[in-house]
């Protein structure tokens, strides 16, 4: 039977008006990462990258959330071990004082997006309301450009993560927060890079970088359906279809047949997610990753992590993340990141 989400009585009903009108992409397969490149090229598929860029800008609406207040600016700054460019946008209260910081990373399955859109800047501002200093990072998606024309797999992308981050710790007298209030929040793709950061900052001896971790809705498993977590079967179809490995092979097949904990979370040992800051993990009920969050959660708290889990009933994947959905529970995300970057 074919699923009709108008009839699934878990669904909030203001979702289901978005379900409605949100465009779905069809699973794809592909061979080789050059395919996945190729197809991402075409005018369908850049069409519909700017159909998804439409319906984003809707989101940063003043009936949503107000610019009052705040001041948004954008820096470009070179990444490393590269050098090129990537954008940082930064969205704090118009005051002097010294803020504690969310370094947001946006979603897309590190493939897609930016962080320049509508949504992002919605709920950069809902974050910013709190008293906070906002530091998003535009990385180099490995599919198709974020605001820098460049693609890259793995590294890339968590490199330029690494980077921005470094640069927020290097100004943060002249953006105005406290260095050791840093708080690295992201957001499905954006999820897995935040843990990913964590990661790679353990290893590299750097981890008082960041006070804690906040992964909304994980993306970290790569590979459906996943026979250990139900959610990747039950709730498929509602709005992500996971049939397809477009992500993983333009992320990069192999780090993924290696089981790099640095590409995907999923595999990190119970020893290599030891010893990382507070994390919270938040997934939606209805989102087909669901479960992939809750398990990461578990095995955060199996290897002594001050692990935090939070399910938002009534959702769909990363809803508090498009904000004309339903502000108020984006607006409850954003306090709740708030609280644990003040905490």
């Amino acid at each position: 039977m074919t699923y009709d989400h108008q009839a699934d009585r878990r669904i909030d009903p203001r979702v289901k008006v978005a379900l409605d009108f949100l465009p779905s992409a069809a699973p794809t397969t592909f061979a080789t990462r050059d395919d996945a490149l190729a197809a991402a090229r075409t005018p369908e598929a850049l069409a519909a990258v700017e159909i998804s860029r439409q319906v984003t800008e809707a989101c940063d609406d003043e009936s949503v959330v107000s610019s009052k207040g705040l001041r948004v600016e954008l820096r470009k700054i070179t990444s490393q071990p590269d050098g090129n460019e990537i954008t940082l946008q930064i969205i704090r209260p118009d005051n002097d004082e010294l803020l504690p910081c969310v370094y947001y990373i946006h979603g897309g399955g590190m493939a897609s997006g930016t962080a320049l859109w509508g949504n992002y800047r919605a709920f950069g501002k809902m974050v910013a309301h709190q008293n906070i200093a906002v530091v998003m990072v535009d990385f180099r998606n490995s599919l198709q450009p974020s605001s820098t024309p460049e693609v890259a797999p793995f590294p890339g992308g968590l490199n330029d993560c690494l980077s921005g981050l470094k640069w927020t710790h290097e100004h943060a007298d002249e953006i105005g927060i406290v260095p050791s209030s840093v708080v690295v929040a992201g957001e499905s793709g954006g999820g897995n890079l935040a843990l990913a950061t964590g990661l790679a900052l353990k290893r590299s001896g750097e981890l008082g970088l960041v006070k804690g971790l906040y992964a909304f809705a994980p993306f970290v498993v790569g590979s459906y359906p996943h026979r250990d977590l139900p959610s990747t079967t039950e709730n498929n179809g509602i709005w992500l279809d996971l049939r397809g490995n477009a992500m993983v092979v333009a992320y990069g097949i192999e780090h993924f047949e290696e089981r790099n904990p640095l590409a995907w979370p999923f595999f990190a040992t119970e020893e290599e997610l030891a010893g990382l800051p507070p994390v919270v993990i938040s997934v939606n009920e209805c989102d087909p990753l669901r479960d992939e969050g809750i398990e990461m959660y578990r095995r955060l708290l199996a290897a002594g992590v001050d692990a935090r889990g939070r399910v938002v009933l009534g959702t769909m994947h990363a809803t508090e993340l498009i904000p004309n959905i339903h502000p108020d529970l984006s607006w409850d995300a954003a306090e709740h990141l708030g609280s644990f970057a003040k905490r």
